[in-house]
């Protein structure tokens, strides 16, 4: 049987009823899947670079926003993707992902195990992919209605997080080095709760209460500037909302490289301004860093 075989018919089984042991009896409730190459999306882009679609064309080409549970439609993506090796679950709804790495000196288990033990929580048995490099992708379930954003690193060294809009590869893909597969000692159990502890860890933290920059009937330059800067974002049309937002903020980090701004207004300020226009707050500090990068400042 084919790499590409596999893992179209394992991400059938998968999107039908969720999971499956290592004698493929399935279980649970569909998982919306899409197909990889090499634990990447198969399918080309039918946009530019730059884009900000997630799937709303209503054409293939968006990668986890492809994930579906129809098994119709899982056919036509893997007849889109003859060059596919697997298959990606979308982290939606109540699953996230822990993506354990172990390699090059980092040691994503140990890093997990230290903040059980300093944090007071257990890490649950659930679902545990070993993956092709030696680490592995733990399945966990969060209370209904909370949102867990992706993260890299930002539990600590080796731990990726992938919440809403992230993806998992399924067992039974390839990769370039080998087969991601259920752990042998574990089997198929139910994905577990996040614990408490663990799941604050993963959540935002609170949004900081900033003094508001204090407008006065006659503002200086660099203020004037801020607000346009601001209007250019709050009057982003759709699809456009993120690429007004870079440029904003390039703008922006560019006059707080030369002093005339201060980094704490132009972060408390975008970041206000991209909420109103409904980008999430993970999102908009990952745009607005992005830029002040772009722009040589440490944002």
């Amino acid at each position: 049987m084919s790499a590409w075989t596999r893992a179209r018919e394992q991400a059938r089984e998968a999107a039908w009823q969720c999971a499956y042991d290592n004698a493929q009896q399935a279980r649970g409730q569909g998982l919306g899947v899409f197909p990889t190459r090499n634990k990447l999306p198969a399918i080309r882009s039918p946009h530019e670079k730059g884009h900000s679609c997630k799937g709303d064309c209503g054409q293939p080409g968006h990668g986890v926003y492809d994930a579906t549970t129809d098994a119709a439609n899982v056919r036509r993506l893997f007849l889109l993707a003859p060059h596919a090796d697997g298959y990606g679950i979308a982290c939606s709804g109540r699953m996230v992902g822990l993506d354990l790495d172990r390699k090059n000196g980092v040691d994503g288990v140990a890093t997990l195990n230290r903040l059980a033990r300093e944090h007071g929580f257990d890490v649950p048995q659930t679902v545990t992919i070993c993956t092709p490099s030696g680490g592995f992708h733990l399945w966990l379930t969060v209370p209904e209605g909370v949102t867990v954003p992706n993260s890299v690193g930002r539990l600590g060294p080796g731990i990726d997080v992938r919440g809403t809009g992230g993806y998992v590869v399924g067992p039974g893909s390839t990769g370039r080095t080998g087969e991601y597969g259920f752990h042998p000692k574990v089997g198929y159990v139910d994905p577990q709760p996040v614990p408490e502890q663990l799941l604050a860890l993963m959540l935002p933290p609170a949004p900081v209460a900033r003094p508001q920059r204090r407008i006065t009937t006659a503002p200086d330059a660099a203020g004037r500037t801020l607000d346009g800067l601001v209007n250019v974002v709050l009057n982003a049309p759709q699809g456009e909302r993120n690429s007004k937002l870079y440029w904003a903020a390039s703008k922006a980090w560019a006059h707080v490289g030369v002093g005339h701004l201060a980094a704490c207004d132009v972060e408390a300020e975008l970041i206000s301004a991209a909420l109103q226009i409904g980008l999430n707050d993970a999102e908009a500090r990952r745009t607005i860093a992005s830029a002040g990068r772009g722009a040589g400042v440490s944002a």
